[in-house]
């Protein structure tokens, strides 16, 4: 048996275990509140302004929890929600640190509701904010979570900043090609139906001691409550009917307001797409000086999705809009561009798959999990013939036996696709398997890359090397297994995988689901 390979997976699969021995994991705060008539609107429903709040209270409590100092929301990201509330029901809150980086943080947030009287309990949504520590005097931030979290959550969080990154300038882009349609048959409606300055809404707050927080900042989940307030009335505007939050692209706040404050919100729908309406909102601050001269500060800005539910629990289909201002142009065309980004990199969700990235130090390893109807051992005997891959996995061009050792070791040699106009590459890969010593162990497939003289490199191709990668399967009842697929990523391997690593490809995903149809559709052929 090839043990180094078989140690490093093992290595890989408990390190989050490891972390966790060390030290206690990070502090999780939680909030439970019970959905009053005071919190609901008038279908009955917990507004959305009020579970923004308590959502940006809890996490904002984490945060400083963490940082041992004053923190304040810089933006929340993308959120969608997946239950209504209702008056009577129970709402949990729970938020934790994932990562921290300079002077920023990370808070994860999940929301659950639970029915009193049957103790069912459903998930409402989950969010991710970012909060920025406010040190004083010699107080310093901790810049990195290490061993106090919890390794998968501590990597996503990396993932998911330089996501953020990338959507931005992504958004640039598009913008810019879009514009440049004007000349080439890109056109507003024909026949319009609603001009979206006439869902135009402003209104005005005083910011007063009860809407500060603890520091004496205007509260983000007040301000996030008072913009979802505006936002609605915008939308009702263009539907004639109650509208329901369904998302939230992204609050960002560019700057602070404090108690005696004028805060201007500006709501107007920017574009409507069949059965749904993005509403984009404007938060402008003013103290007395700047609002004697007419100076605003910018504060904050969002972008919110509704849904008009129609009878029966369909989605009535929307009106067209237009536009007649460059500034609605340029709402009507970001509007398609966040759309178009947020179809691009919204996770189809399939509870048979989970990809994972972990990095620590100067290695980064990928994990697949995937949840097959079949045996172990048959998943195991498939998967351990490699001449079989390239029927599901499309990064195999073929594979070809070398060399047997014995019944545990097989060498293989293996050609791979081109990938982004490069040559193609191939491995030659050491194949171990060993079968579980005692109940509860997993089968285990281990490759690494060997070198064998009857296998010289070839001029049209890049020799690759394959570090420590491989399978363990696990029994979780009659007829079903996990599988979970490692790899620590070398310079050979990161082609493939590097669009998933950026967040704007989802071909381990993908693969992983071809793995899963031919383990299950082959049993049934053999079986039939």
């Amino acid at each position: 048996m090839d043990q180094n390979c078989l140690r490093g997976m093992s290595d890989m699969d408990g390190s989050c275990d490891k972390a966790r021995k060390k030290e206690s994991g990070p502090v999780e705060v939680q909030m439970c509140q019970s959905v009053l008539p005071c919190h609901a609107n008038h279908q009955e429903e917990l507004g959305a302004g009020q579970l923004l709040k308590w959502m940006d209270t809890t996490g904002c409590l984490a945060a400083e929890r963490h940082a041992g100092m004053a923190c304040v929301t810089a933006s929340m990201d993308d959120i969608q929600f997946e239950e209504t509330v209702r008056v009577g029901q129970v709402i949990n809150i729970k938020a934790r640190v994932n990562r921290a980086f300079n002077t920023s943080m990370e808070v994860g947030i999940y929301v659950t509701v639970q029915e009193v009287l049957s103790g069912v309990t459903k998930r409402v949504c989950v969010a991710f904010s970012t909060f920025v520590a406010k040190p004083t005097g010699t107080h310093k931030v901790r810049k990195r979570l290490c061993q106090d979290e919890e390794m998968l959550e501590y990597s996503l969080a990396s993932e998911r900043r330089r996501l953020r990154l990338f959507n931005e300038e992504a958004f640039k882009n598009l913008m810019k090609d879009y514009y440049n349609l004007q000349d080439k048959g890109y056109r507003k409606p024909v026949a319009p139906v609603v001009l979206t300055e006439l869902t135009r809404v402003e209104s005005i707050e005083l910011v007063l001691p009860p809407h500060a927080n603890h520091h004496g900042n205007t509260f983000g989940g007040q301000i996030m409550t008072w913009m979802e307030n505006v936002a609605t009335v915008a939308a009702s505007r263009l539907c004639g009917y109650y509208p329901s939050l369904g998302a939230v692209d992204m609050f960002r706040f560019r700057g602070p307001s404090s108690v005696g404050d004028r805060l201007v919100f500006k709501a107007m729908v920017n574009n409507a797409f069949q059965t749904s309406v993005e509403v984009g909102v404007r938060v402008e601050a003013y103290n007395c000086e700047e609002w004697n001269e007419g100076t605003p500060r910018h504060i904050n800005s969002a972008s919110m999705i509704y849904y008009i539910p129609g009878c029966g629990g369909e989605k009535k289909t929307l009106p067209d809009v237009t536009y007649t201002t460059l500034d609605g142009e340029r709402r009507f065309i970001g509007a398609v561009v966040r759309k178009r980004i947020r179809m691009h990199a919204e996770f189809t969700c399939v509870p048979q798959v989970g990809a994972y990235v972990h990095e620590e130090a100067d290695k980064l390893s990928l994990k697949v999990e995937m949840k097959v109807k079949t045996t172990a051992f048959y998943a195991f005997s498939l998967l351990a013939d490699l001449r079989l891959r390239p029927q599901w996995d499309k990064n195999y061009l073929s594979c070809e036996e070398v060399e047997k050792a014995d019944e545990e070791e097989t060498i293989y040699h293996i050609k791979c696709t081109t990938v982004n106009g490069s040559k193609s590459r191939d491995f030659v890969v050491l194949l171990s398997k060993r079968q579980p010593c005692k109940d509860g162990d997993p089968y285990v497939i281990a490759l690494r890359s060997v070198t064998v003289a009857t296998v010289p490199p070839e001029e049209n191709s890049i020799r690759s090397e394959v570090k420590c990668a491989g399978f363990l399967v696990h029994e979780i009842g009659y007829s079903t297994c996990k599988v979970s697929y490692y790899n620590q990523v070398t310079s050979g391997v990161l082609p493939y995988v590097e669009g998933n690593i950026a967040g704007w490809s989802k071909s381990m995903e993908e693969t992983a689901m071809s793995c899963i149809s031919f383990l299950e559709q082959d049993l049934l052929t053999t079986q039939f």
